[in-house]
């Protein structure tokens, strides 16, 4: 164990557990799927856990890495829990994935916005007509990194939330774990934003409701972990990481896309989006 991590659970048992005070855990269960809670209080637990204030909830899906097809049932619980950490009566909502899509473990955010079905653009008079009436207006971006744009992440969702003046964001990112076990495994959702970078040491500016200005709920699965390498960490990733990629952000996606367009089926959603 070491402590570059993203995951709030793993936080909490590096600073000790359930005896932190200003910070509560639970387990819970949505529907079919396990889940686990941290809340963070109090500034005080929030310098010793390192997390901001608010909500984090941990759902363990089926493994990614098992060549299944997507379940409804998983996607709808998920959706579920997104819900709770959004605002009542949030109805305009713009998802950002971040990461490089050229670099497969990084890639699970852009991924992810790919897969999001986009209304912002259509008229009412359209939706209508094509039987999607009264669907929200959602819109997606996928800003890339640094290195390919010259140009910080938040930078690119700062000027993109002037125009588009969402209500919400949520922001979907490829997380860093510290135990194998949670690995392409674990789905993180949080309403405290999120810092891209920060579990491997690459902290960028952080996506919150103090940068942005509207609430921000951070979504992430951890697809790299650090071991110890002998002379130096190394950074690793899971051997069938081109399977996990490809079933985490489909879920996660039908998840959204879930909570965002209520009226909506999940099969209606995968209809729309394939």
């Amino acid at each position: 164990m070491n402590s570059r991590t993203d995951l709030a659970l793993e936080c909490m048992d590096f600073a000790g557990g359930a005896g932190v005070e200003g910070a509560e855990y639970r387990r819970f269960t949505q529907g079919g799927l396990a889940c686990e809670e941290v809340r963070v209080s109090s500034p005080r637990a929030a310098e010793r856990l390192g997390k901001p204030v608010g909500r984090y909830l941990t759902a363990d899906p089926t493994p990614f890495a098992r060549d299944s097809g997507i379940s409804f049932q998983e996607a709808e619980d998920l959706a579920e829990c997104l819900s709770a950490l959004l605002p009542e009566h949030c109805r305009q909502v713009l998802v950002a994935g971040l990461g490089n899509r050229s670099i497969t473990p990084d890639a699970y955010g852009p991924q992810v916005a790919d897969q999001i079905l986009v209304t912002r653009h259509l008229p009412p008079s359209l939706t209508r007509q094509i039987g999607l009436d009264g669907v929200n207006p959602v819109s997606a971006v996928a800003p890339g990194v640094l290195g390919q744009t010259g140009v910080e992440s938040a930078e690119l969702i700062q000027a993109v939330c002037r125009l588009v003046q969402p209500q919400a964001v949520i922001v979907v990112d490829a997380l860093a774990c510290s135990g194998l076990e949670r690995l392409g495994r674990t789905v993180q959702m949080s309403d405290a934003g999120i810092v891209p970078g920060s579990g491997v040491h690459n902290n960028r500016r952080e996506l919150s409701r103090n940068t942005l200005g509207v609430p921000v709920i951070g979504v992430g699965v951890p697809m790299v972990a650090e071991i110890d390498g002998g002379v130096s960490p190394l950074i690793v990733t899971p051997r069938e990481i081109d399977l996990i990629l490809e079933h985490a952000a489909k879920l996660t996606a039908c998840a959204i896309n879930k909570a965002l367009q209520p009226t909506l089926s999940v099969e209606e959603i995968l209809s729309l989006t394939s």
